[in-house]
């Protein structure tokens, strides 16, 4: 009995020091004074293409592909 009850403060003992543990690490990360936030951004992207996924002529095109298609699938081999 008594191993199991020091088995038992062994593990408390261990989960104590790692909340203290992560606890040190968490305050570790933060920084006193106010954050340097000064960002300058300038970009001159001027150039554009287009893909053509984004004609909806191919979009118009593939749909009506995809009905007559499923159409003739549908239809199957009735001969009437």
């Amino acid at each position: 009995m008594k191993t199991k009850a020091l088995s038992n403060r062994l593990e408390q003992f261990g989960i104590f020091m790692l909340t203290f543990f992560f606890s040190i690490v968490s305050f570790a990360q933060e920084k006193t004074d106010a954050p340097d936030l000064n960002v300058d951004v300038t970009t001159t992207k001027t150039t554009t293409t287009e893909e053509w996924f984004t004609n909806p002529l191919y979009w118009v095109v593939g749909a009506l592909l995809l009905i007559i298609l499923v159409a003739v699938i549908a239809r199957g081999n009735k001969r009437d």
